[in-house]
């Protein structure tokens, strides 16, 4: 039989561990402090005393990056369940009285895949808040933001920072084509892109001029089910994030001719002077994704 403890384990500080998940997420304690409107030096004492506490390192640091111990990556699921289970439990008790209507933009590829997920479970748990969704390009969005036309928006960028925007995810431009086609292998390449402006179709341009590879627009469309279309239908390849890929979909690599892409950012663009409601929103939708880099699903 084991001896009782004769002394209580310590608990997790919740702040000490938001700001934990802010560093490894983004890779820099300095990033990392801005995101949780903290100095640098606060950051690493908070994460000192973290590691006090563990009697563990969680981080190694050099000179160019900050990475996750073993006993780190260990701690990283803990903390974010914890984080979700107190976002749950307060808003039990503080979310519910709120009541208003939000204007939500989205580019239409986040529209069709995550917005009925976020939507569902904020009906569930903000039931007097309405949400009005406008679905158009990111440069279209963001223009509607600068207006106050929209109190909240998801954009999309393969090159650089967004000003004033919280990036959720970062991730790979793949080139799609169908299992078992042959589009990839004609002369000149047939693509499917979207319309001008999106940051997928730059990606993909400037990889096949950088290649010097010969390519006609073959398909265009301003929606996912039209660029899924000409994909199942072996007309054309398109570049897609590697999260869209379906069951019917391959990812045709250097192996297969294709120049490399590279990524793009997804991001949140929150009014300055959002209201609860608006907060509300945004706090659903980094959980989305919080679930996303945990599981690999939008659930």
């Amino acid at each position: 039989m084991n001896a009782p403890l004769n002394h209580p384990l310590p608990l997790l500080d919740l702040d000490v561990l938001r700001t934990f998940v802010a560093i490894a997420e983004t890779g820099s304690f300095t990033t990392a402090a801005t995101a949780v409107f903290r100095t640098p030096s606060a950051v690493s004492m908070q994460i000192k005393k973290l590691e006090d506490i563990l009697g563990r390192a969680v981080f190694m640091r050099d000179a160019r990056s900050v990475t996750l111990t073993t006993d780190g990556e260990m701690l990283l699921g803990y903390a974010r369940r914890l984080l979700a289970i107190n976002r749950e439990a307060v808003s039990k008790f503080i979310i519910p009285d709120i009541v208003g209507v939000v204007r939500l933009g989205s580019p239409d590829d986040y529209g069709e895949r995550i917005l009925p997920h976020v939507l569902k479970r904020f009906a569930q748990t903000h039931p007097s808040i309405a949400v009005d969704v406008t679905i158009d390009q990111s440069g279209n969005l963001r223009r509607r933001m600068d207006d106050r036309s929209l109190d909240i928006t998801l954009v999309t960028n393969s090159y650089r920072n967004i000003t004033g925007a919280e990036v959720l995810l970062t991730e790979p431009i793949v080139w799609a084509g169908a299992k078992g086609g042959c589009a990839h292998l004609r002369e000149p390449l047939p693509v499917s892109l979207w319309e001008e402006g999106c940051a997928w179709r730059a990606g993909a341009l400037e990889a096949l001029g950088r290649e010097g590879r010969n390519y006609r627009v073959a398909y265009m469309s301003a929606h996912t089910a039209g660029q899924r279309a000409a994909i199942m239908a072996d007309l054309a390849v398109a570049p897609l994030p590697k999260s869209f890929l379906g069951q019917d979909m391959i990812e045709l690599t250097v192996k297969h001719g294709m120049p490399e892409i590279g990524s793009y950012k997804l991001a949140m663009i929150v009014a300055p002077d959002a209201s609860a409601p608006v907060k509300a929103v945004a706090d659903h939708i980094r959980a989305t994704f919080e679930a996303f880099r945990e599981t690999g699903k939008f659930i």
